[in-house]
């Protein structure tokens, strides 16, 4: 698809989604699990996600390429994964893929005693692995506030390290719900850790994993979108349920449900997922994303059209994600009449502008990014729409134009 068309609400609706599984629960899942020598039947509900999809296809080949196309996620985990096993390994991803930063986490395992030499660009994909030599070095440390995913990529490896692993880590702790995620996944396949969050430090022994199976929950990145269906949706008996939600999630996104509520949308547990319905919104609201980076997007698009004054911190890593996600957001929520300032450099945003004043909106570019294309298609809750390279939403949710089109009309 190159474009896609939505079409207004003209009515309340009350409808049921099946959300997809956790893109973040099923590429943890399925490193432990690799590591715990266990097959793919071990596990349910794995994500349809193309991340996932490229994870589960790389742990069953045994080339000496792997290749993760747009997938950070698994560009890390299995980077760790592939050193502390001793594999020979080429890795490598998209233009874009090699254009992220991954330095951090090469000099972390290269302390530990992993053979890793950058093809290119020093500090950035390519890189060829060449095996593991323990150096007798169980202690690092490792800055908290460039990617949560280098932390948990070693956390995953560090039971099979000789003498454990010592973390320290340095800095303001981004996404810290992520790393609580790894360590309570790797606590369901038997490994114990002593985590002291006051110092910023983490032990983990030396120790095997114990096979267990593991069913992956329903997404809550995913569901933060359909929160905005509900927020933006111009009659007050409009309702939704998310399917597969959990009451006590290991998702820091789960935080979507406190967001959203000053944004005027409630939820309730049903014991199958949400129920989402509608509430009177705030006049302001101000929200620290420094744990929950993902849901910067949603939250802008939803406050731009509501005229609600936003401000934002916490956005640093939103730079270097699946492509510059404050530029992104600048240019296209001008289309809506929007701006997102930066007030202190790379730590305070604002977001303002009459939305009520944009008669027709330019086509939306995404950027190559899934969370631009699935932001802003709520915005037709209100607007006819332009989505311009759609199917990006493959990358983390394949279904997604299935599962609107039981609320919006749409042209292709």
């Amino acid at each position: 698809m190159s474009q896609i068309t939505l079409f207004p609400r003209l009515s309340s609706f009350s409808e049921i989604i099946p959300l997809p599984a956790s893109k973040s629960e099923s590429n943890r899942a399925l490193v432990i699990n690799a590591l715990a020598n266990g097959t793919i039947d071990n596990l349910s509900n794995l994500a349809e996600a193309r991340d996932t999809q490229t994870m589960i296809r790389l742990l069953s080949e045994n080339g000496v390429e792997a290749d993760v196309l747009d997938a950070g996620t698994t560009m890390r985990f299995l980077t760790a994964y592939y050193a502390v096993t001793g594999a020979a390994k080429k890795m490598t991803g998209t233009p874009r893929m090699c254009e992220r930063p991954i330095g951090i986490l090469v000099d972390a395992l290269r302390a530990l005693g992993a053979d890793i030499t950058y093809l290119n660009q020093e500090g950035y994909p390519p890189m060829q692995l060449n095996g593991f030599s323990f150096k007798g070095n169980r202690e690092i440390s490792i800055r908290g506030d460039v990617s949560s995913q280098f932390i948990s990529a070693l956390l995953m490896v560090a039971p099979l390290l000789p003498d454990g692993l010592k973390m320290q880590i340095t800095g303001a702790l981004g996404s810290k719900p992520y790393i609580e995620m790894t360590l309570a996944q790797m606590k369901h396949f038997g490994i114990q850790a002593s985590v002291d969050w006051s110092k910023g430090t983490i032990e983990i022994p030396a120790q095997k994993y114990t096979l267990q199976p593991f069913a992956v929950e329903s997404d809550w990145s995913g569901a933060s979108y359909w929160y905005s269906m509900v927020a933006l949706s111009p009659f007050e008996d409009s309702s939704l349920e998310l399917l597969g939600l959990k009451e006590d999630s290991l998702q820091g996104d789960s935080a979507i449900k406190e967001i959203m509520e000053p944004l005027g949308v409630k939820s309730t547990f049903t014991g199958r997922g949400y129920l989402l319905t509608k509430i009177p919104a705030q006049t302001s609201l101000a929200w620290d994303f420094t744990d929950c980076p993902d849901l910067a997007q949603t939250i802008c698009v939803v406050a731009a059209v509501q005229h609600i004054p936003l401000t934002l911190t916490g956005l640093e890593s939103l730079k270097v994600k699946e492509t510059d996600r404050v530029l992104a957001l600048q240019n296209e929520l001008k289309k809506l009449g929007a701006t997102l300032v930066e007030k202190e450099a790379n730590h305070l945003y604002e977001v303002s502008g009459n939305f009520a004043a944009v008669s027709t909106i330019d086509p939306i570019e995404t950027y190559d990014d899934h969370r631009m294309a699935m932001a802003f298609a709520p915005v037709a809750m209100h607007k006819e729409i332009t989505l311009l390279d759609p199917s990006v939403v493959n990358k983390s949710y394949p279904s997604f134009w299935k599962h609107v089109s039981l609320l919006l009309k749409s042209t292709l």
